[in-house]
């Protein structure tokens, strides 16, 4: 507004006056950021229901407003817009992600020792709160089909060493050459290698499983497509991913500034487990559900978590 008035002639009195009302928030005369809780996501359905939820939740139990700051392209993107002041919650952030990537760390596989660095990190370096898990982790994992897991007695992934060589594997194309826990790696925790690797696109995996073009695709643990092409989804019994336990992000500014938010999303931890996201994905995926509309479902269902909350 003042870089307008700048560009305008106006009496010092009148000037001092629209300065006075800006103060005051009223309508389109600033003041409103304040008031107003912006919360990022990026494209993935997971993220948008996620995002969803977090809003819903807000907006029902308190007076704030709320913004959604959609489809951002990334996890380095989603960290930036908090840093950037952009947005003041991000709602899908996984903590192997952000230990080798935003923190440029080395990865753990214990999931307790992964909360507790990027809790530890997220405060020091950034002033932001991490809040524990929703419960679950949306990982890779690799995945059959049923009759696939039938024929050879397919359970685990080390169950795949004995018929991998026979095998065409669909995989991430960011994967293969992941640093830390890629392919190499892979071959080296479990002791064997593909028939033919397949770097694609990962939203084609299920369809090209389900297709028969693939033997065994890794996907994410999560998706609702597991679903609706009812896949095996194999244990990673060595443990060789990662934990990508699911949180939200806040800043220490908003939560300082709005003291009601803390307690009111500690609702949410420990209370989506895996079975539980895979089918919130699914409704949005296979039943074409809006994001929104999934999410009021899911809090309604729960009574918004009143009961039990976690203080």
């Amino acid at each position: 507004m003042l870089k307008r008035l700048k560009k305008i002639t106006v009496l010092t009195l009148l000037g001092g006056c629209l300065l006075l009302l800006g103060s005051c928030g009223l309508p389109g005369l600033g003041g409103s950021a304040k008031d107003t809780i912006r919360i990022s996501s990026q494209s993935t359905t997971e993220s948008q229901i996620l995002a969803n939820i977090v809003s819903q939740l807000i907006a029902h139990e308190t007076d704030n407003k709320v913004e959604l700051v959609n489809n951002l392209g990334s996890s380095t993107v989603t960290h930036e817009s908090l840093i950037r002041g952009d947005a003041d919650i991000a709602t899908s952030r996984y903590a192997g992600t952000e230990i080798t990537g935003t923190l440029k760390m080395k990865p753990t596989k214990d999931p307790k020792k992964a909360q507790t660095i990027v809790k530890r990190e997220f405060k020091d370096r950034y002033q932001q709160t991490w809040f524990p898990t929703y419960g679950f982790a949306d990982t890779y994992a690799f995945m059959v089909t049923q009759q696939m897991a039938k024929k050879y007695h397919l359970e685990t992934v080390s169950d795949l060493g004995r018929v991998a060589k026979q095998l065409t594997a669909g995989v991430d194309s960011v994967w293969v050459n992941h640093e830390g826990d890629g392919y190499q790696e892979f071959k080296q925790t479990y002791g064997y290698d593909f028939k033919k690797v397949a770097p694609m696109q990962i939203g084609l995996v299920y369809s090209a499983l389900a297709a028969g073009k693939m033997d065994v695709v890794l996907g994410y643990s999560t998706d609702g497509r597991i679903k609706s092409y009812n896949l095996e989804v194999l244990k990673d019994d060595r443990h060789f991913f990662p934990p990508y336990d699911a949180s939200l992000v806040a800043t220490d500014q908003i939560l300082k500034q709005h003291p009601e938010l803390k307690p009111l999303l500690n609702r949410l931890s420990g209370q989506i487990n895996l079975d539980t996201m895979q089918t919130l994905n699914y409704k949005v995926d296979n039943d074409l559900l809006e994001p929104a509309v999934v999410a009021k479902q899911f809090l309604t269902q729960h009574d918004y978590f009143k009961k039990g909350a976690n203080k």
